[in-house]
């Protein structure tokens, strides 16, 4: 069974060995390395690698630092293992080689050890909606209810507003638009429905996803002119998106901001509408479901 390898400095090896025992606990097989390895990647850490379908790194200024940990990221960015980030320094940000390695990534937040039991369930749905059918397999070996509730693959990611509780979804409108034919008109609703479920779709080493509505196949963009968000049926650059970790979101949930990357604007809803604006405030708050 493919397991979830843990990478971390050795600083940060008490959280480490904290969420290892957790998803072990859960009915995963993780990997961590507890000899703090040193030299050139040997033989035990290279196999752990191959044999990942995810890596975690945790994220803190000494891993950016520490050579071994440039190493083994590297070379799991070379097998094409999945990568999700979790963040544990307070105030950190990635540059340099670990910035290209995870930029564009949401990582999950390990910053406030009170909602650590919230951060291990974050950690692992983001894993299901990076490693897809990977995750399945172990969907059907655990005997965990709570795992199978986490790992069985969903429709894609659903965003709930977090300042009016309501879901982003198509309202089953068409309209007809002068260049760029027809579109489906977008709203917030109280419930989930199969409208509210969007498939990410991204490029390896490219920071724009595009989002592709579950049920009916549309792009999600944002048209800047009339300040309004659709759907279509093909994706151009009105349909490229940013989807960035919300950093002042203390919660341990998937907390994100999403931004059209196109018409420069913030995705809000504001007395009751989709809209963009211009600058981050605490209504642009959305959380993954």
């Amino acid at each position: 069974m493919p397991h979830i390898m843990i990478s971390y400095q050795w600083d940060s090896q008490e959280l480490a060995k904290k969420v290892f025992e957790k998803l072990e606990g859960l009915g995963f097989d993780a990997w961590m390395d507890l000899e703090d390895m040193s030299g050139n990647i040997n033989e035990a850490m290279a196999e752990a690698v191959e044999n990942a379908m995810v890596v975690c790194p945790f994220l803190t200024e000494k891993y950016q630092a520490s050579k071994n940990c440039k190493k083994e990221l590297n070379y799991s960015d070379a097998c094409d293992v999945a990568f999700v980030p979790c963040m544990i320094q307070p105030n950190f940000k990635a540059k340099g080689w670990l910035g290209l390695l995870t930029a564009g990534m949401l990582w999950i937040d390990f910053r406030n050890p009170d909602n650590f039991e919230q951060s291990v369930e974050s950690l692992v749905k983001e894993i299901t909606a990076a490693c897809g059918d990977k995750v399945a397999e172990i969907a059907l070996k655990v005997t965990s209810e709570e795992t199978k509730q986490l790992v069985t693959p969903q429709k894609g990611r659903a965003f709930i507003h977090i300042s009016t509780n309501k879901y982003l979804a198509e309202t089953g409108e068409v309209i007809t638009h002068w260049g760029s034919g027809s579109r489906s008109t977008l709203t917030v609703t109280d419930t989930p429905e199969d409208t509210s479920f969007w498939v990410q779709v991204k490029e390896k080493g490219s920071e724009i996803v595009f989002f592709k509505n579950y049920a009916t196949q549309g792009y999600l963009g944002y048209d800047p002119n009339g300040d309004y968000i659709y759907t279509k049926p093909d994706h151009y650059g009105a349909e490229e998106w940013l989807l960035m970790t919300d950093e002042n979101d203390d919660t341990g949930k998937r907390a994100v901001i999403i931004f059209a990357n196109y018409g420069k604007k913030y995705l809000t809803v504001r007395d009751g509408e989709l809209t963009g604006v211009d600058d981050v405030s605490t209504d642009c708050r959305w959380y993954l479901h």
